[in-house]
């Protein structure tokens, strides 16, 4: 067995371990695997219990079954314990596959003498031992050194052999602002606005939207999830009405492949969504990239304006005639997440400009000709950075992309893990199959822009997320 040369030439050992950072359902599988080839390991995470990010959506159900949602090498060590592995043929929630998954794995890997976790630390910085990244020589030969915080502002350092960065995309939502930035007076009125999906089904909250006019921004299927949440509330309070803000011109594609849709659920979600639209209290504002926010005066009682971007030719200068909506009581953003890389500012990375995602991943991803099924089987070859001994895994690896699945993260860790434990034959032997999806590619293109038709013969905006956020992001569509 060789180690690639562009591993790390060092091997974990108990003074300088494998370092997972982030203890959701990929970091944890990591660690499993770890765990399985004897590999000292130390995961790191910033919430103060495993799973602290899938937790926040925990009211959502995802799209894959209990049988994609568990690692193959995590389930042999939770069955070692005596662990009874759910209905695989049964639909979790986010906070059932913690409750019933994540955190017994968690025990079970802290029990080994291999892996420690630990709760309460945030990850602020990766460095080569002793040098910033305009040092080139011998990088491979000296540890990385990961600097963490916890909520006290305390900070320590831990030397690692190699790191795998874990970490999700959850923390980071996208803006409401159309143009990737938050929209004039976003931050200023950010007590009207949610980011993900509102538990509707929680009193308190429910009571938030009930008989309010609801700007709902985001065209995936997590503003599916609520549109049809909305539009439930709507019977018990038919004053409620929603203005469901896309960025395209038109929704016919929005919906997904219905009963074609290889994924089930996300099928039904589409068409439950669909139905919210044509038949409940949803009005449809296509071509409405928000620019501004503001207090509606004319609406009095604290409602907000939005306005959009103006619609421009080529070559033609900006215009205040953008699009308009009123009497705005609350705002729900759903428009998906992006990955943290300030922390990674001191190692030497090999992003694609326009996802954010390894360079070498982000053609088999990318949402304007990503199309049902099409991701490559792929692990350490196109996840490891130039700085040795670094590898991007689950959502974060797919950066602005929304097309994970676990068990593709699953599959990353897998041959990751073999990497580091110099068995490059197994990490170079990847196998992926994923389900045919009725979501194509396209998202991606501006606007109402032409994609390329892909397997499904549509063209939508790709949702197909499995971790650690609303649907732009593991979570609220995940699976």
């Amino acid at each position: 067995m060789t180690t690639s040369a562009a591993s790390s030439a060092l091997t974990p050992s108990a003074d300088l371990p494998l370092v997972i950072v982030g203890a959701g359902p990929i970091g944890l599988a990591a660690a499993a695997q770890a765990q399985s080839r004897g590999l000292a390991t130390v995961v790191l995470e910033a919430g103060d219990a495993p799973g602290a990010s899938v937790r926040r959506w925990g009211h959502v159900r995802l799209f894959s079954p209990w049988r994609e949602l568990v690692d193959p090498v995590a389930e042999q060590l939770l069955s070692s314990t005596g662990w009874v592995a759910p209905d695989p043929d049964g639909y979790p929630t986010g906070g059932e596959w913690v409750e019933l998954y994540l955190a017994p794995l968690a025990a079970a890997l802290e029990a080994t003498d291999e892996v420690e976790i630990r709760f309460g630390r945030r990850v602020v910085g990766v460095a080569r031992y002793g040098r910033d990244r305009l040092v080139a020589a011998d990088r491979e030969r000296l540890p990385l050194t990961i600097h963490t915080q916890t909520a006290t502002g305390a900070r320590a350092r831990l030397n690692a052999a190699a790191v795998v960065d874990a970490s999700g995309t959850w923390t980071r939502p996208n803006p409401l602002g159309g143009d990737g930035y938050p929209a004039a007076g976003e931050t200023e009125h950010a007590d009207r606005i949610t980011y993900g999906i509102p538990d509707l089904t929680d009193p308190a909250v429910a009571a938030r939207y009930a008989g309010k006019r609801v700007a709902v921004a985001g065209a995936g299927a997590s503003a599916q999830n609520v549109l049809v949440g909305l539009g439930a509330l709507a019977k018990d309070h038919p004053e409620t009405r929603v203005v469901w803000l896309v960025r395209r011109p038109g929704t016919a594609d929005a919906f997904g492949g219905g009963d074609n849709d290889q994924l089930e659920q996300r099928g039904a979600l589409g068409s439950s969504a669909q139905r919210a639209v044509t038949d409940g209290p949803v009005t449809v504002m296509t071509s409405f990239r928000t620019s501004d926010i503001e207090l509606d005066e004319d609406a009095g009682q604290g409602r907000l304006r939005l306005t959009s971007f103006a619609d421009l030719g080529t070559g033609a200068a900006p215009a205040d005639n953008g699009k308009v909506v009123d009497a705005i009581d609350e705002v729900i953003v759903v428009t998906g997440f992006r990955p943290d890389h300030t922390w990674l500012s001191q190692v030497q990375l090999d992003l694609d400009g326009e996802l954010d995602a390894p360079a070498r991943l982000a053609d088999e991803i990318h949402p304007a000709w990503h199309s049902c099924g099409s991701v490559s089987p792929h692990g350490a070859d196109r996840l490891r950075q130039p700085e040795p001994g670094l590898y991007l895994a689950g959502m974060k690896s797919y950066g602005r992309a929304p097309s994970f699945l676990a068990m593709t993260g699953f599959e990353q860790v897998r041959s990751i893990v073999a990497e580091v434990a110099g068995d490059q034959e197994a990490a170079d032997r990847v196998e992926l199959v994923l389900p045919d999806s009725g979501v194509c590619g396209g998202s991606g293109l501006f606007d109402g822009a032409p994609a390329d038709v892909g397997c499904c013969g549509t063209s939508a905006e790709p949702e197909l997320v499995s971790i650690g956020t609303p649907a732009g992001g593991c979570g609220p569509s995940c699976g």
